[in-house]
Order: C-alpha cells, then sequence, then structure tokens
C-alpha cells in the first residue's frame, strides 16, 4: 500500500511514518518533482488540509495524508491562524530565517500583553483522501502560552516560543518522543491511527 504525505519536509514525513507503523510505502511530494502545489487559500485548517489531500490525490492517484496546523493566538483574535508560516508576510526560502521572522512579529504584537493573557494553542487537522473522496479527518490540538523570549534548539516554526506549563519547557525544549507524546500533530495522528488500521482491514 503505497500513501502520499503531502509534504516535502523529511522531518514530518519521518515523524508521522513512525506513529503509524503499518505496512506502508509513504511517499512525500519530492518523489513527484513535477506535481502541480495546492493553494492553500482554505478559512480553516480542516479546509487546507481537504484541499491538499484531494488536490494531490486526484493528481498522483494514490491516497494522500495532508495536514495544515498553526499558532492561535486568543489576545490577537486568532492570528495567526492559517496564516502562520507566511505570518511576517515576507517570501523567505530560508525555513530558520522564516521562523525567526514569524517569531518576531508575533512577540513584538503581545509586548505589553501580560503573562496570564497570552494564551494560546497549536492547532491540527489532518485529512486522509483518495482521489474520488476524503476517507478520514481527525484534529489535534496542544495548549500553552506564547513566553517573552525564544528558548530550545528542538522543532521548527513557534515552538521555541510556545511554553508548556505542565512540563515547565518551550517546545522548543523537548525530546522528538516528549513532544510526539504531546503535539498538536501527535494527536491528530493518534486519533487517526485506529481508525487507518480499521480502514487498512477493509481493502
Amino acid at each position: 500500500m503505497k500513501i502520499l504525505l503531502a509534504t516535502t519536509n523529511p522531518g514530518k514525513l519521518k515523524e508521522i511514518s513512525e506513529m503509524l507503523d503499518f505496512n506502508i510505502d509513504w511517499k512525500s511530494l519530492s518523489d513527484f518533482p513535477d506535481i502541480k502545489e495546492i493553494v492553500e487559500d482554505g478559512e480553516t485548517f480542516a479546509e487546507n488540509a481537504r484541499k491538499k489531500a484531494l488536490g494531490y490525490a486526484k493528481q498522483t492517484g494514490l491516497w494522500t495524508l495532508a495536514d495544515d496546523s498553526g499558532l492561535v493566538v486568543d489576545a490577537l483574535s486568532g492570528e495567526p491562524g492559517v496564516k502562520s508560516a507566511r505570518f511576517s508576510g515576507e517570501k523567505e526560502k530560508n525555513r530558520t530565517l522564516l521562523d525567526h521572522k514569524n517569531m518576531a512579529k508575533l512577540l513584538d504584537l503581545l509586548k505589553d500583553v501580560p503573562k496570564e493573557k497570552r494564551t494560546a494553542r497549536f492547532l491540527c487537522c489532518l485529512c486522509l483522501a483518495s482521489p474520488e473522496k476524503v476517507l478520514i479527518e481527525t484534529q489535534g490540538r496542544l495548549e500553552g502560552f506564547i513566553a517573552e523570549k525564544e528558548a530550545g534548539n528542538n522543532g521548527f516554526g513557534y515552538d521555541p516560543v510556545f511554553f508548556v506549563p505542565s512540563l515547565n519547557k518551550t517546545v522548543a525544549q523537548l525530546s522528538r518522543e516528549e513532544k510526539n507524546a504531546i503535539s498538536h500533530r501527535g494527536q491528530a495522528v493518534k486519533n487517526l491511527k485506529p481508525l487507518l488500521e480499521k480502514l487498512l482491514k477493509t481493502l
């Protein structure tokens, strides 16, 4: 069974394939150099995940698993939300530089907001689709606060400024195992696993 994971990020491919440890030959978008990029212009994470899963499944003929995830900050009325990856508004090929620009903008917008009002959550929506239809959709979330400065060198995106009170660390200070156990993507994949197992048994 081949399933396409709609990402070019090798880290994400490794993370998800390790958690969904079935007899699946996982492919990534890097295996399809001529594929047309699906524009993520949905208003919600679920809409974007659905659009990507169906769009890439139609192009490749493979079942496709897509996710859309991001950061929702209460004091910013839910921003950056679906614009999490391009929050600073700059097109930047260097992912690390882009992450730092996004975090700098976020911290700047929150500079006068007291700690107790810096509540935020990471949300992840997963969608598995065949070329014809949506097969499974799941969600995951991680609640926390936005820290006042970056801390930790692991992870990517907003991980260095996302503080998890129960662990007294930012996500970027966690090991990969610790992160997978609590992360929004980890939760969404965990919710997907029994549904995918059931679906594979019907084939």
